[in-house]
């Protein structure tokens, strides 16, 4: 019987003010008080209690995500566990029900930290990505994490190699992200890759390397991706079906239960495996009712048709890559996405992808808003690599350790401190040394993919990473660091809104960034407060 794998990719970029930890109210989201809220009742909590009976006494609810490989944003889980304890117990108690299903392997898997776009990355940060997700993921699961969904399916090589180096076992790409792969041909001469042509190799075993695109690769099988700098590390790689995945995302294809069974069969014709990939907010959010046209289908029909319903931890058991791929790593190396047609353009320049806005708006802002980032982050290096010796040994291991002060309200920082630092520090210099901590936690944050993703500058999304900026140079003046800001806004002003009335970057950040600062003083005709 055909194999079918459904994954869901659930999340939503934090929406806390950075100085009060607390959501504000967001009146897009109306009746409910902010996004966060309003994605909650409409699909996190649907899902989890989808139920499928009329009510009274015999009415039966299904966890759709014992039934389904997901994900979820650390940051969203962490709002979940505080504010809907209900949902991330339903969340946490479906991948432990389907271990017991699936041999061991939970549906769940980790998610980059902060949704940033990973290829853009430099390496620390990178590094820091993948380690504070691992760690997140093994305090709410209890085990440790066989995968790592990728913000935007984002990927080059070096991702590839940074995630072959944390020990992952797999990855989930989009199609059109497959550059080449081989076919290996076994001693009587047949493919070995499933429904790929390919020419006989002159020596048994020999690989041969062909072009694919997303109409030609065969996504019913995991591929074998190689270290870029050691061919005998890898990590298996499993692309997701393009077509079926486009339908369900964008072609109403949940209408009906019965009509999205029907397609995954002609999918999966004559396949061992057939998997999908979506936003897990498709189910519900964008879809009224797609929560309970997925249960309908993995609880029932698909049953019905003859899938086994599995995850990727479990059919990798069964069947091990026997072909290699390369990824498309984009233009110049920047790497290739899922969302934009122009690799990852869509997080560094006016590219042409865009979601929303009007005709005739455009983008350029893009570019100066990463420029602006890259420079107070890459100004933050050299003043946290000077922690080096006086306040941390290794300032960069205590970042990437910092996770378990974010994850735990009560550890203690006394403890952490002298750890990372080999001696007692009295309050004002633990003070001192947090601070750098938080500081490098916002300059994380400001990267959230979301900030590119839609059409102006001065959308929420866009506001809110730059709230993250503003509070890193708040935390800096803390520090009595050398003062960012004034090179931060002259690059921010090089942005500009395409509604004339808000002006450049610059301008909206002193409007609608900065007075986030709870603590308001004017400080010069500008209206800046501090």
């Amino acid at each position: 019987m055909p194999s079918l794998i459904v994954h869901g990719h659930f999340y939503q970029p934090p929406r806390e003010n950075p100085w009060t930890g607390i959501i504000e109210e967001q009146p897009s989201a109306a009746p409910f008080h902010d996004w966060n809220e309003r994605v909650h009742f409409e699909c996190y909590r649907a899902n989890a209690f989808v139920r499928i009976d009329d009510a009274g006494p015999d009415e039966r609810f299904i966890n759709n995500y014992e039934h389904l490989s997901f994900n979820f944003g650390p940051t969203l889980l962490s709002w979940l566990e505080q504010h809907h304890a209900y949902t991330y117990a339903r969340i946490l108690e479906a991948d432990r029900a389907s271990a017991l299903k699936h041999s061991g392997h939970g549906n769940a898997i980790a998610q980059a930290y902060g949704h940033a776009i990973l290829p853009l990355c430099n390496e620390r940060d990178l590094k820091t990505q993948i380690r504070w997700v691992l760690a997140d993921f093994r305090y709410r699961f209890g085990r440790e994490a066989e995968a790592m969904w990728l913000p935007e399916t984002a990927c080059n090589d070096r991702v590839v190699s940074a995630l072959i180096e944390a020990g992952l076992r797999y990855v989930i790409l989009a199609p059109h992200q497959a550059a080449r792969v081989s076919a290996r041909s076994d001693s009587d001469g047949i493919d070995t890759v499933g429904r790929m042509p390919a020419a006989r190799p002159q020596d048994a075993g020999a690989p041969t390397w062909q072009e694919v695109n997303e109409t030609t690769l065969d996504t019913s099988i995991a591929y074998r991706s190689a270290h870029a700098d050691d061919p005998n590390r890898s990590i298996a790689v499993f692309f997701y079906d393009g077509r079926t995945s486009r339908a369900i995302a964008f072609e109403k294809l949940l209408s009906s239960s019965r009509e999205l069974v029907e397609a995954f069969a002609q999918s999966a014709n004559g396949k061992q495996m057939l998997n999908v990939a979506t936003d897990g907010e498709t189910y519900g959010h964008h879809f009224k009712f797609g929560d309970l046209c997925l249960a309908h289908a993995l609880t029932a029909e698909a049953l019905e048709r003859g899938f086994t319903i599995t995850n990727y931890g479990e059919f990798l058991d069964q069947h091990q890559p026997i072909a290699e791929v390369e990824i498309n790593n984009g233009a110049d190396g920047e790497g290739t996405s899922w969302s934009c047609a122009h690799g990852v353009g869509r997080w560094i320049r006016h590219c042409g992808c865009h979601t929303g806005g009007e005709p005739g708006w455009d983008q350029k802002w893009r570019k100066p808003l990463r420029d602006a980032l890259d420079f107070l982050r890459d100004e933050n290096i050299k003043h946290f690599e000077a922690t080096r010796g006086s306040l941390f040994i290794d300032p960069w291991q205590a970042r990437d350790d910092s996770i378990t002060l974010i994850l735990d309200s009560t550890a203690s920082r006394e403890a952490f401190i002298f750890d990372h630092a080999g001696r007692w520090y009295s309050r004002e210099e633990q003070e001192r040394a947090l601070t750098y901590l938080e500081l490098q936690r916002m300059l994380l944050l400001m990267y959230t993919s979301c900030g590119w993703f839609f059409s102006d500058i001065a959308g929420i999304e866009t506001i809110q990473i730059l709230k993250y900026a503003a509070r890193a140079i708040d935390l800096m003046e803390q520090l009595k660091l050398p003062s960012a800001r004034d090179k931060f806004l002259e690059i921010m002003a090089e942005a500009r809104s395409n509604r004339r009335e808000m002006g450049t970057a610059a301008d909206i950040f002193r409007r609608f960034v900065e007075p986030s600062n709870p603590n308001l003083r004017a400080t010069n005709n500008e209206g800046v407060m501090a």
